[in-house]
């Protein structure tokens, strides 16, 4: 469950162009709420709409009998499934609503059908649907209520399971259905948390391996059997080190498992764990960073795993037999996710994006060595190839502990100190990536500011210990790395210190607002998106399907010792230190952090008459996933750059 957060700030969504004779200011729809927001002029609009023309693609499955891909891109306002028949071939769209389609999978046998997920308003009660390839017929599979994650097909083809909190509410339980008859729909095994995930079935179809998820740094496998749901503990509970395990599958033979594991180690190593000893047999262990994903072929003889080397994601094939690394041909450099094998052909495909591209569907024929580029998305009509590649930097926080971060730089024709934006990640055991910052681009290219993004101690992708050091009350610490790059931005003479925004989404959010209220004098303005303002009671009024993995992390809001630390902390009850303005942006649906969370922090410096902007949809949660909202987002957001750290 390590997973890299994409910064809300910079979603890659698309609005139809305005018309360039438009003159009138643009205003938001009805479903926007706004306060304080100025009119936005049709030619701030006209000046940055390109930066937000960009398309992507991700790849996310194969045909199981034809060599056609399923991906996910964007034609109107929301991401949505299509079918590409051949590299370079046109997108067809497959399904059309108003909210995003998550993700999708083939029926594996025959592919004459398609399950998807998708949610509405961003609420992330995601539902699970078939989509009959003959006749484009969309039926409903689950309940329309309850939340429903996750997806593994048996080999056969005639079984999905999948969590859902159908019971309680709360609870991810396992479930089972034949997706071509929805009334077999059944739950196999009765669980206790939000954390849970099926991650492959045996070679014989007769039993699932689970993933039980405690927080990062700690989690379990289990086997169950689907007949009587009976559930067998693989890996020990209470001894020793916590472990975290990711992703599994079992062996072609059914003897043993494929997993990733810190057991023994910093980092996730790829590993095979023999059923009947229970041992560990690491086979990555030369490689000091974490495998982040991996995938076996079908005649298990190759093992496909991508790997996070400080920050890069780099793709490698190796022999199941001798250990032996393939040789790949050279690959862009950027990120690197979603990898599967082709059927029964060593042809393996992927998304791929850099920062140079928003992210496209590719293929590595491991036969012939031949990387074949299936999607080019477009970019608005900007030039790409001129955009900043991004500088690894460190800066030494109060411990004499290094942390690292990603720096991009303006045009050179920008001269002298430049003003910077730190965008800080979610998580809080995210990870800021060289990948593609879309609209952010902006910011470089056309107003010169240099945009900084810190990987402060919590984040994942530097070893267990580095990750774990944010956990509860030692957040403090990486409050204080903040400070750290502050002071570290003062020693840049490329650097202006007295021009600063510090800004990021969700946990982001939340650094945001502690910087604002702890490093006021340091800082022009700041922008808060989903963040939050109180961590105690944003942990009482999250999802309760969220609230325990919360806790570990952040600590238990119902220990005495632990909410004191966090109301005294509290941005929220520190609003009285912000004298800087700030724009908070809000989806009213957040299922992680409720709309009470801004609104609280809103009134809180309206009543000290502080410079304060708040744009809330009311048909988003989590961050705004689409276009057009996430558009008025960006222009709002450029204004305000534009008003209190420009000064124009």
């Amino acid at each position: 469950m390590r997973r890299v957060t994409a910064l809300l700030i910079a979603a890659v969504l698309v609005l139809p162009r305005p018309g360039r004779a438009q003159t009138a200011d643009l205003a938001p729809a009805d479903n926007l709420v706004t306060k304080g927001i100025p009119p936005i002029s049709a030619a701030l609009v006209e000046e940055a709409r390109r930066y937000g023309e960009f398309r992507a693609a991700g790849f996310w499955d194969w045909h199981p009998t034809r060599r056609e891909m399923l991906i996910g891109t964007r034609f109107a306002d929301a991401q949505q499934m299509h079918l590409v028949k051949f590299p370079g071939g046109a997108r067809t769209q497959l399904t059309f609503f108003p909210d995003p389609v998550s993700v999708g999978s083939y029926q594996p046998t025959r592919g004459d059908y398609i399950v998807f997920t998708k949610d509405v308003g961003g609420a992330e009660f995601f539902q699970k649907y078939r989509y009959d390839v003959a006749t484009g017929e969309i039926t409903l599979l689950t309940d329309g209520k309850s939340r429903n994650v996750g997806g593994a097909w048996s080999h056969t083809g005639d079984r999905y399971a999948y969590m859902s909190t159908r019971r309680d509410g709360r609870d991810l339980d396992l479930w089972v259905i034949d997706p071509a008859q929805p009334q077999s729909d059944r739950m196999v095994a009765q669980l206790e948390g939000g954390g849970w995930g099926a991650s492959d079935w045996s070679p014989d179809d007769k039993t699932l391996l689970l993933m039980e998820y405690v927080s990062v740094n700690e989690s379990y496998l289990w086997l169950v059997d689907v007949a009587s749901g009976e559930k067998t503990l693989l890996t020990s509970k209470g001894e020793g080190a916590k472990v975290a395990y990711g992703s599994a599958t079992f062996a072609l033979d059914g003897k043993g498992i494929y997993v990733t594991t810190d057991r023994e180690s910093e980092f996730l190593r790829l590993a095979y764990f023999e059923l009947a000893t229970r041992r560990h047999r690491y086979l990555t262990s030369r490689i000091p960073w974490d495998v982040e994903e991996f995938r076996l072929s079908a005649d298990g003889r190759l093992v496909a795993f991508v790997v996070n080397e400080e920050g890069v994601g780099v793709l490698h094939v190796l022999r199941t037999d001798t250990g032996v690394e393939v040789t790949l041909p050279k690959l862009p450099v950027g990120l690197i996710g979603g990898v599967r094998w082709r059927g029964k052909t060593h042809e393996l495909g992927f998304t791929c994006s850099t920062a140079r591209s928003s992210g496209d569907a590719y293929s590595l024929d491991l036969a012939t060595g031949t990387l074949t580029r299936w999607t080019e998305s477009e970019t608005g009509g900007v030039r790409t190839a001129s955009f900043a590649e991004p500088e690894l930097v460190h800066w030494t926080s109060f411990d004499g502990r290094a942390i690292p971060g990603f720096l991009y730089k303006p045009p050179a024709r920008f001269t002298g100190r430049r003003p910077v934006i730190v965008n800080i990640h979610g998580g809080p055991e995210g990870q800021s990536r060289p990948g593609f910052i879309g609209r952010n681009n902006y910011y470089l290219s056309e107003l010169g500011v240099a945009i900084l993004y810190p990987n402060i101690r919590g984040s994942a992708g530097y070893g267990k210990t580095f990750v774990t050091l944010d956990n509860g009350v030692r957040r403090e610490d990486a409050y204080k790395d903040i400070g750290a790059l502050l002071d570290w931005i003062g020693t840049r003479p490329d650097l202006d210190p007295a021009r600063v925004l510090v800004t990021g989404g969700s946990y982001g959010g939340h650094m945001t607002l502690v910087t604002a209220t702890r490093y006021d004098d340091r800082i022009c303005c700041s922008v808060d998106v989903v963040g939050i303002s109180n961590l105690a009671t944003f942990l009482q009024n999250t999802s309760g399907y969220r609230q325990d993995l919360r806790r570990v992390e952040y600590g238990d809001e119902r220990d005495s010792t632990v909410r004191t630390w966090m109301e005294r902390s509290a941005p929220l009850n520190n609003a009285d230190r912000v004298t800087r303005p700030l724009l908070v942006v809000q989806g009213m649906n957040d299922p992680r952090v409720p709309r009470s969370e801004a609104e609280h922090m809103v009134t809180a410096l309206e009543r000290r008459n502080v410079p304060v902007w708040y744009l809330m949809a009311k048909d988003e949660g989590h961050g705004f996933r689409k276009k057009a909202n996430a558009d008025f987002q960006f222009y709002a957001t450029v204004l305000f750059v534009k008003r209190y750290l420009l000064g124009q």
